[in-house]
């Protein structure tokens, strides 16, 4: 599948949401239970922008959205400021045809560019290999396992933690100390 990864657009934002809708209600990568409304899911972007992260889409031939990555800060508290948590979503009717692979490594390239140190992953449901597979690929190691931390779906959940140097990584301090 020919595909183009760019920096998303507003226009982009209808795709986006049904992309992540169909997660919401159908899979266990999110732990949201109803799918935000597209004004909410203008909001996260925006804000995601807002603070230089980076939101991108994985394009078709035909033009069409398939795909979508962005990375978000990991916590809201200082010490956390050089570590970006990813998210990686794909059409459900493109899955397994290695969007998730065209999205990721551009990805972290621009946190890395961005002088983010640390990319940490947290993959919904131990069950989820198609992610914890995309990741590894990617670079990322397991950090841990919080087992049964999410109910959805009628049954427990484990989120997979997963992290990935970025740049020199913790080898060196940051330059912003």
């Amino acid at each position: 599948m020919a595909l183009r990864i760019r920096d998303s657009l507003a226009t982009d934002l209808p795709a986006i949401h049904a992309i992540y809708g169909y997660a919401v209600l159908h899979g266990n990568a999110s732990f949201e239970l109803e799918p935000p409304d597209i004004r909410e899911v203008a909001r996260r972007r925006a804000v995601l922008l807002a603070a230089g992260l980076p939101f991108l889409v994985a394009e078709d031939a035909a033009r069409r959205v398939v795909g979508y990555s962005h990375a978000g800060t990991y916590r809201p508290r200082p010490g956390y400021r050089f570590t970006v948590e990813d998210s990686v979503y794909v059409a459900p009717d493109c899955q397994g045809n290695g969007i998730g692979r065209a999205l990721l490594p551009p990805l972290i390239d621009r946190c890395e560019r961005a002088g983010f140190r640390l990319m940490v992953a947290v993959i919904g449901d131990s069950a989820n290999h198609a992610s914890i597979r995309l990741h590894e690929g990617c670079g990322f190691r397991r950090a841990g396992l919080l087992p049964a931390i999410g109910w959805k779906h009628e049954r427990w959940l484990d989120s997979v933690l997963m992290v990935r140097p970025l740049g020199p990584g913790a080898r060196e301090p940051p330059p912003d100390r």
